[in-house]
């Protein structure tokens, strides 16, 4: 359970989340992008958040590189450092969902413990997992950062598909194989899942 500090008492807003979403015209969700480095995560991401924001949706982006600069900027790569990490945005993707935002998480994001005690923090139905799943291989081909390669030859550590392990979802909501479908593709598999859950009408 994640800690709570002592001496507090929750304050009930008089906006609440149902006023938000009505006022948004869609539901708040999260939508959680996990696979490999390179995998994809955030270029699908971003390409889902481009074309909800051009159909008037209340959308934001975390991004595992950028959180890393500010919100989690104090922490390392460790098993447990990973795991505070995901603690960190998961909590954060809850503030967004009260908000009636509809949230997109990239992370690799490697535990399936910690990716579930993510989801654990939501009401069934308001998380969405999204695997991006694509051989090692194809994501060290197409490594932007060339982390891959370092990391290969040593000179990073615990880098997730070569020194660190990484943890498949058994019960996603999505399966994209990146390697195979178009960005466009990938952006339309997810429009439809969001559609079929009620997030969105559009």
């Amino acid at each position: 359970m994640s800690p709570t500090s002592p001496n507090v008492v929750w304050h009930h807003a008089t906006v609440t989340r149902e006023r938000r979403e009505r006022l948004h015209g869609h539901r708040g969700a999260v939508l959680w992008f996990t696979g490999l480095p390179s995998s994809g995560k955030s270029t699908i991401a971003h390409a889902v958040e481009e074309h909800l924001h051009r159909l008037g949706c209340r959308t934001f982006v975390l991004d595992g590189d950028n959180v890393r600069h500010g919100l989690c900027g104090d922490l390392g790569f460790s098993e447990e450092n990973r795991s505070e990490n995901i603690r960190r945005v998961g909590e954060v993707t809850k503030l967004f969902v009260e908000a009636g935002a509809i949230v997109l998480t990239a992370f690799v994001s490697p535990f399936r413990r910690d990716r579930m005690r993510a989801r654990g923090i939501l009401p069934p139905g308001e998380f969405l997992e999204i695997f991006c799943q694509c051989p090692p291989e194809v994501c060290a081909q197409r490594d932007p950062k060339g982390h891959y390669q370092r990391a290969r030859e040593g000179t990073i550590e615990n880098f997730t598909g070569v020194s660190a392990p990484y943890e498949e979802p058994t019960g996603c909501e999505l399966v994209l194989h990146t390697d195979e479908l178009s960005i466009g593709d990938s952006v339309e598999k997810i429009l439809v899942l969001l559609r079929d859950r009620g997030i969105i009408s559009l």
